[in-house]
């Protein structure tokens, strides 16, 4: 069950202040690598806590002598909170039952950003592990004081320290006597060792699986909190269109329930007592609203010319060698790849939740950064940060930057129109199809050179991308109301364009290789989604690298390895390869390979994809999904294997079925009839194997296995049919 507040705000202060007990300030203090030095703060600690360096920052002790950790990071499905318990409770040699973990609410957790990029593991928990670890040194020094003894005649075991020989015993709370552990984590501080971990590695459990089994309350969806009303928002028809006149004279005439109804600009939203009557009342102002044309986006069938129409002059990435003179001689190769926009696709539509107490703003959110989300907020709508409370509710699916921060933000507006109610808004599915910020369409034009012993002597790879990364944080803009209120505010710039090219180098080992990058404004709302513009690189590089194999003559696996230097890559190309060995293929059959190492600095992932063509219509069917994967020091066997498996079902989703439409100024793709996702009946066998490499810095998983996935089906299809698959999706018609 949702741990929901019984409302009032007395109720939530009190909570808070209890919480916030021996708090130092929250937020991130920006400290130069210099300061870090001077501090005597190691290089190798996680980002995070270098920012923010108090032990009770991350975590306190209670009253029973257990632990309560505190986290920025939100759980989007990736069992963070789970992850970070088993560390927290392996440093302290605590019960798993002992540690209580607390995500993301402003004013009492740190502010750790957006959680994205696969960074909550080496950030969020790897800073809960240095603070436990210190806060474990500091209790035993404390123990050994109040029972006058040394440390090494103590010993720690499940929130107890004990005197080995007397057997006189302390719990945490009791070693602090009513205090907190306020220090800094300045120094280096002694790991458990790998043998004497109890948690660490092992795959515990995650406790919310059940409850979703279950289909008990546990997303923002489902919450319901007393006294609370419901609220609609009317779209404009295109995203240009201003509102030119609207009638409400009819609305509480012809819809019960009505509450209030706020027009601000081209901002339309109305409150109700039932849900239903809200969807009724926004259809009805709908039909009694009327609205100027929005722009025109390009044909579909124009899409990635017009792209290349619009597109800045290249902007070189990288030069390494001399790709030029490099070119002269061997045999040259070109190719060119693209990908249509395409969605979150998420389950459960955008929902916010919102009540203005007076004084402060109160906000539930499924955000993947509530912090950064306030900051947009608060601009929006001219409140002080302060003024504004935002905790932190899993949605049901959560892939990057999709609708939650803009449903919040239509929760928050219609809340300083009826104070003291909570106010809750929930987007419908077209909403929600039509306006979320999509992955941005990509063109991937690619030439290599071969040596006459099958080596690639040149490499140059051309990206046309839009942002991938215009989430909210302090451009107001990027939330959608802000374009709409009066008056109207545009997006002040384009937010982070480095996501687009992620990927773009190829991790193997070339002695001349050039990346140059076209970024444009694209006529769709586009932002975050699900390890950004690495998806297409890999797809077309990975396409690539098969189609050059075949020109050398070397077998495809051998091929990849021949160009790594990186023994931690060519493992697990060997590993999936040893995976796939007894694999055998029938008819139309073929099995296809990939491989990256994501970031071309974070973790390893190699997938094996067996593909069946049908001969009669040309659908294909993924039979089988294999990974190899390497993340460092796994924390969570059983989490990290899901995450995997989950990449790559979402991967194989967006390689065979998803691609956005428009047509005019509309986005035709508002459902799933015409916007199809895997269904339960798409889904392949999918079976990961993990490298363990302890000594190795631990790296998040969310987004790894997604980028090898494509190019695997596309070169399984080849392999199955003799056809190599240029355009994304995958469908007969190409």
């Amino acid at each position: 069950m949702i741990k929901l507040p019984k409302t009032t705000r007395r109720h939530f202060l009190k909570n808070i202040s209890y919480l916030s007990i021996g708090f130092p300030l929250f937020g991130f203090i920006r400290i130069s690598k210099k300061e870090n030095k001077a501090l005597g703060i190691i290089d190798s600690a996680p980002d995070h806590l270098k920012k923010l360096q108090n032990v009770n920052a991350w975590l306190e002790i209670l009253e029973d002598g257990t632990v309560r950790i505190f986290s920025g990071k939100v759980e989007l499905g990736q069992g963070i909170r789970t992850a970070i318990r088993q560390v927290a409770a392996e440093e302290l040699d605590l019960a798993l039952s002992q540690v209580d973990v607390h995500l993301a609410e402003t004013g009492v957790t740190p502010d750790e950003g957006y959680t994205a990029g696969s960074s909550s593991i080496p950030n969020s928990a790897m800073s809960v592990r240095y603070a436990a670890a210190t806060a474990r040194q500091k209790l035993l020094e404390l123990a050994a004081e109040k029972l006058n003894t040394t440390t090494s005649n103590l010993k720690f075991y499940n929130g107890q320290i004990t005197h080995k020989t007397t057997a006189q015993a302390l719990n945490f709370a009791q070693v602090l006597d009513g205090a907190q552990i306020n220090m800094e984590v300045s120094k280096p501080v002694p790991i458990k060792q790998k043998s004497e971990r109890r948690y660490v590695g092992k795959p515990i459990p995650r406790n919310d699986i059940e409850q979703m089994v279950r289909g008990e309350k546990l997303y923002i969806q489902d919450m319901r909190l007393p006294g609370m009303v419901h609220a609609r928002v009317v779209r404009p028809p295109a995203y240009q269109s201003k509102l030119e006149s609207i009638d409400l004279s009819g609305v509480k005439a012809n819809v019960k329930g009505i509450l209030k109804t706020v027009v601000n600009g081209s901002f339309v939203g109305v409150i109700t007592e039932k849900e239903y009557q809200a969807v009724k009342a926004e259809r009805y102002l709908k039909q009694h609203s009327k609205w100027s044309a929005g722009k025109s986006f390009p044909l579909a069938k124009d899409l990635f010319s017009h792209i290349k129409s619009i597109a800045e002059p290249a902007k070189n990435i990288k030069n390494d060698g001399d790709f030029t003179q490099a070119n002269v001689s061997g045999t040259t190769f070109k190719a060119s790849y693209t990908k249509p926009y395409i969605k979150h696709g998420s389950i459960g539509p955008g929902c916010g939740i919102a009540l203005f107490d007076g004084e402060i703003l109160h906000i539930w959110s499924h955000s993947q950064g509530i912090y950064p989300m306030r900051r947009a907020i608060s601009g929006m709508l001219n409140i002080p940060e302060e003024k504004i409370h935002v905790t932190s509710v899993p949605g049901a699916g959560c892939f990057g930057h999709s609708t939650a921060d803009d449903a919040a933000a239509d929760a928050s507006i219609l809340a300083l129109a009826m104070p003291n109610k909570p106010i809750r808004v929930q987007w419908s599915r077209q909403d929600e199809n039509c306006w979320e910020p999509f992955g941005s369409a990509m063109i991937m034009e690619l030439e290599a050179r071969l040596s006459s012993n099958g080596k690639i002597q040149a490499w140059k790879s051309e990206v046309w991308t839009d942002s991938h990364s215009l989430r909210p944080d302090r451009d107001p803009a990027t939330l959608l109301d802000t374009r709409y209120l009066e008056p109207a505010r545009s997006l002040r710039g384009r937010g982070y364009l480095g996501g687009g090219h992620r990927n773009a180098d190829p991790y193997y080992s070339i002695p001349n290789m050039q990346v140059n990058a076209h970024f444009f404004d694209g006529p769709l709302r586009v932002s975050s989604l699900r390890s950004l513009g690495s998806y297409t690189t890999i797809f077309s590089i990975e396409s690539f690298m098969d189609e050059l194999a075949e020109k050398a003559g070397k077998d495809p696996l051998e091929f990849r390895i021949e160009h790594l230097e990186d023994e931690r890559a060519k493992a697990v190309i060997r590993k999936v390869r040893n995976m796939c060995s007894s694999v055998r293929t029938g008819p139309l059959e073929g099995i296809g390979y990939a491989f990256s190492r994501y970031k071309n600095s974070a973790a390893y992932a190699a997938v094996g994809a067996k593909v069946r063509v049908d001969g009669e219509n040309g659908e294909v069917k993924v039979i089988s999904m294999w990974a190899a994967a390497d993340v460092g020091e796994i924390i969570n066997l059983d989490g990290i294997k899901n995450q995997i498996e989950g990449g790559m079902l979402q991967a194989a989703s967006w390689t065979l079925r998803e691609e956005v439409t428009f047509e005019g100024d509309k986005i035709t793709s508002s459902d799933w009839s015409n916007y199809p996702v895997f269904r339960f009946s798409d889904i392949p066998e999918v079976q990961v194997e993990m490298i363990d490499r302890p000594d190795q810095p631990a790296e998040g998983g969310g987004e790894v296995s997604m980028p090898p996935t494509g190019a695997a089906i596309a070169n399984a299809v080849y392999a199955a049919s003799g056809k190599r698959v240029y355009s994304l999706p995958i469908n007969p018609a190409k």
